[in-house]
């Protein structure tokens, strides 16, 4: 029997091209020995080596009962052996256990197809960026997704409020093309503020309002089973692994208008791995059963926001200043965004439009802000004026009144 090394080099040499001949000269062997090995290669498989045994021998019938009455929990089992007097250690329990647990069960979520029209998904993510000044920041990624044509829009906003929730909900629809008879949700705080002590859901009354008026019905997952929504699941990955990578933008209105194209060019223009068709194709069909979306001015109580004009004609919202004419001072005005611009509303009329900041701190000044101002603070003041008269009626005073005038006015 040859020694393990001098059967790896007779198997290397081999390799390299030697033959049985010139291996059995290199290494001082028989050639009949060298073909004896590189015919029967399985004659240097080691021959397998006796058991020996283990400490846990005297206890693998404790814990294959255990076992079979559901504990698996190694850190308990260890308890109750150390208690009948096993000293071995944890690892040969765990092997041991290991190799005789239950297989698992996958976990499978049953998929839900609907009608088209039926219904919508929906749900926030937080994507992460550097900024002009090398910093990371982060933004957060709105994402519907039609249930039946898997047609989806996305969009890029800085608040994660119930106002921008909203505002994201109406360009969704706009940009689909009508309002689904339902939206469903996982158990985010700008939908649900949670569930009471009997597990009845708190509603976000201003989100469930929208959703009366718009004529759609909030429907949950079920909690911790975000799952049972996967098609938008999957979206939010889709966007986070397909568009974000490839993104370069120069501001918030640059970067909603890539993730629009990017809807329109690749998202909703692939063929679906599900449906096998291009969900741009079936969002055509799919949009006759979508309800009619009211027009914006009946929306404008859930788009905009009330603030105060300040004594410089300035409107704060989101950390930046805009500005409007200066008789709005000291009104309550009604601020909303739209397309990258702010737009300030005071009732029915709108009193000023302004690019939307891209940070804090910003100040937009309107053209014309401060025309027709009065000088000081507006209210006309009485001004002192002196009478003159006829040579003769000047009046003759001694020089100390004037005196006291002058300390009079120095007062």
């Amino acid at each position: 029997m040859l020694r393990g090394g001098d059967l790896k080099e007779i198997y290397e040499m081999k390799g390299e091209g030697y033959s049985a001949r010139a291996i059995a000269q290199e290494l001082g062997l028989a050639r009949n020995t060298v073909l004896k090995y590189l015919n029967a290669p399985e004659a240097i498989v080691p021959k397998p080596r006796r058991s020996r045994g283990s400490k846990l021998d005297a206890y693998t019938g404790h814990v294959d009962r255990r076992m079979g009455e559901g504990l698996e929990n190694c850190v308990v089992l260890l308890r109750e052996l150390r208690a009948l007097g096993y000293d071995g250690c944890y690892a040969t329990l765990t092997n041991y256990v290991q190799h005789r647990r239950r297989p698992r069960q996958p976990q499978a979520t049953m998929r839900f197809e609907t009608a088209p029209g039926e219904q919508a998904q929906v749900d926030w993510g937080s994507l992460g960026y550097v900024g002009t000044d090398g910093k990371k920041h982060r933004v957060w990624v709105f994402v519907m997704t039609l249930g039946w044509s898997r047609a989806c829009y996305v969009e890029l906003v800085r608040r994660a409020d119930t106002a921008a929730f909203i505002q994201c909900h109406v360009n969704a629809f706009e940009y689909l093309g009508g309002v689904p008879r339902r939206c469903l949700y996982d158990n985010a705080k700008v939908v649900t503020l949670g569930r009471d002590e009997e597990g009845q859901v708190e509603w976000n009354l201003r989100m469930l309002d929208f959703a009366r008026r718009l004529g759609f019905e909030i429907r949950l997952c079920r909690p911790y089973r975000a799952q049972t929504k996967g098609k938008v699941e999957s979206g939010v990955k889709y966007v986070r692994r397909n568009m974000w990578p490839s993104i370069r933008f120069t501001d918030d209105a640059d970067l909603n208008l890539q993730a629009l194209e990017w809807c329109d060019a690749v998202a909703n223009a692939r063929m679906h791995g599900t449906t096998h068709r291009a969900p741009g194709e079936m969002l055509a069909e799919e949009r006759p059963h979508l309800g009619r979306l009211p027009d914006r001015a009946a929306l404008a109580p859930y788009l905009r926001e009330d603030r105060k004009v300040a004594r410089d004609g300035f409107v704060s919202w989101e950390g930046s200043r805009y500005g409007v004419h200066w008789k709005w001072v000291g009104a309550t005005v009604q601020v909303g965004q739209r397309q990258g611009t702010v737009e300030i509303w005071a009732g029915g009329e709108r009193i000023a439009v302004h690019p939307r900041a891209q940070k804090q701190g910003q100040r937009f000044i309107l053209p014309g802000q401060w025309a027709g101002l009065p000088r000081g603070d507006g209210r006309p003041r009485p001004e002192a004026v002196a009478v003159q008269v006829p040579v003769g009626e000047v009046e003759r005073r001694p020089l100390d009144v004037y005196e006291l005038a002058a300390v009079g006015g120095a007062r």
